[in-house]
């Protein structure tokens, strides 16, 4: 049986991948702000998972529960998925949006690494486990609009290789999954098409098949995989043409 911890667990993906492994028979722990939300999802999938409501940016809080997660199952965790993730639209000429880049910066990236480092410990005691980071094709290039967020999903892409081959011969495999656009209460703002939309479980499906095998980096779905390749290989004065004026992610306030 596989102890999984999930952060991000009440919506979205972290919700997809509870349930996706659940079915899978594996014991949970679910970590999100909203305990109400995560104490239902555990009653949906059958009640006996640990669930911890708070704030990822809160270390401490984070820290205490991978540990009592660990406690209650001899130290044995197999799977750490830093999942939890905020997006919003911001403006470095906006003075207001600062607080926002912040908050961005603190959840999708501080927060992966505090969720990883309670576990390392262990793992390599075992000599196995896997540590996977939820990043995203907007971190593959600086998207208008959306700076801190795709700064972020960059940093996350980036540190997650850096800790890879930090731990290359220790028995951990670092998973670095990139999204592209997954059909979530997140990507329901985004006032534009978003192409190749793929539906929350079926990337769950994809991505727990991808964690389990090891796989370093993957984007799924894999249209969108392609999609970065390119970005990756345009000019700047060609992506910038583009990007100029592509549709831009909403700003919400501070």
């Amino acid at each position: 049986m596989l102890h999984v911890f999930i952060t991000g667990a009440s919506s979205g993906l972290g919700m997809a991948l509870a349930r996706e492994y659940a079915a899978q028979g594996a014991t949970l722990g679910l970590v999100a702000r909203r305990g109400e939300v995560l104490q239902a999802l555990n009653a949906e999938l059958g009640g006996r998972h640990r669930c911890y409501a708070l704030d990822v940016r809160n270390r401490a809080a984070l820290h205490a529960a991978a540990h009592d997660f660990q406690h209650h199952h001899a130290g044995r965790v197999d799977v750490v998925i830093a999942n939890a993730g905020i997006s919003a639209g911001t403006l470095t000429d906006q003075h207001d949006d600062f607080d926002v880049f912040d908050a961005i910066i603190a959840t999708n990236v501080l927060a992966t690494v505090a969720t990883f480092e309670p576990f390392i410990e262990g793992m390599r005691a075992r000599g196995e486990g896997r540590l996977v980071g939820i990043a995203s094709v907007a971190g593959i290039r600086g998207l208008p609009g959306a700076g801190a967020y795709s700064a972020s999903k960059a940093a996350v892409i980036t540190y997650c290789e850096s800790l890879r081959n930090e731990l290359r011969g220790d028995g951990i495999r670092v998973v670095t999954i990139a999204p592209g656009y997954i059909r979530t209460a997140m990507t329901a703002k985004n006032p534009y098409r978003m192409p190749f939309l793929t539906d929350a479980d079926v990337f769950a499906r994809r991505a727990v098949q991808t964690i389990a095998r090891g796989t370093s980096y993957r984007v799924i779905p894999w249209q969108m995989g392609v999609v970065a390749k390119v970005m990756r290989l345009l000019p700047n004065i060609v992506f910038d043409r583009f990007a100029r004026n592509a549709p831009r992610k909403p700003r919400r306030e501070p």
